[in-house]
């Protein structure tokens, strides 16, 4: 089984056993950054280029609602999170404040290294987890 897979095998099962709407976003996001252009890397990327540091993000600044509205802003992740989770896009977005900051923080080692590319899957599994 392919990272790819294993994330979304991870993300179904979160989504499913958990009534807990901020660990069904958590499982959506996994699921939508496997669609997302570029990854994790490419979020990163949309955030700065939208004038949110994407790095201050991860590093466990506050992150707010807002920001995460600014940052995504012309990004489908939300709108895929949220169809994902079976939560509206305005719930989306009001919990990946709280989720896409520690997401971004454990790929990115507190926002000091790029995300990796492979091998990932134990590293989302164990994220994952803290949800459920």
């Amino acid at each position: 089984m392919g990272f790819l897979d294993s994330l979304e095998s991870m993300a179904s099962t979160a989504m499913e056993q958990s009534g807990n709407p901020t660990a069904k976003v958590a499982g959506g996001l996994m699921a939508a950054l496997e669609e997302h252009p570029g990854g994790l890397q490419g979020v990163m990327n949309h955030m700065a280029q939208n004038g949110v540091d994407p790095q201050a993000v991860a590093a466990g600044g506050e992150t707010t609602p807002e920001q995460i509205g600014q940052g995504l802003q012309g990004s489908p992740l939300i709108a895929m999170v949220a169809e994902k989770a079976g939560v509206s896009p305005e719930v989306a977005q009001q919990l990946l404040a709280t989720v896409l900051p520690l997401v971004m923080s454990h790929f990115t080692q507190g926002g000091t290294e790029a995300p990796p590319s492979s091998g990932l899957s134990g590293l989302a599994g164990s994220l994952l987890s803290k949800f459920l």
